[in-house]
C-alpha cells in the first residue's frame, strides 16, 4: 500500500511540474525562480486589463505603452544572467 501511494505521489507532483513550469525543482537556482516569479506578474498585469489601466492611470502613461513596457521587461525582469563557473 505505501509504494502505491507514493507512485500515485510522484506522479501528481511531474504532472504539476510538466504542466506548470514556475513551480521549481530541485535544480531550480534561485535567479531561475525570481525570474519565474517576475514574468509570471508581469503576464498577469499585462492580461487583466484592471491592472494595466490601473497602472496606466498612477503612472500618468498610455495603456498601450504601460503593456509594452511590461512586455519589453519580461525578456529579462532581473537583470543578466548570473555567470556559471565551470570548475
Amino acid at each position: 500500500m505505501s509504494s502505491e501511494l507514493r507512485y500515485t505521489a510522484n506522479t501528481q507532483l511531474e504532472h504539476l511540474h510538466a504542466r506548470y513550469t514556475g513551480t521549481g525543482h530541485a535544480d531550480l537556482t534561485k535567479y531561475d525562480w525570481v525570474t519565474h516569479q517576475h514574468r509570471d506578474t508581469l503576464s498577469s498585469i499585462v492580461g487583466h486589463a484592471p491592472l494595466t489601466s490601473y497602472l496606466a492611470l498612477a503612472d500618468g502613461e498610455a495603456i498601450g505603452r504601460v503593456k509594452f513596457e511590461m512586455t519589453e521587461r519580461m525578456l529579462q525582469p532581473c537583470g543578466p544572467p548570473p555567470r556559471k563557473d565551470d570548475d
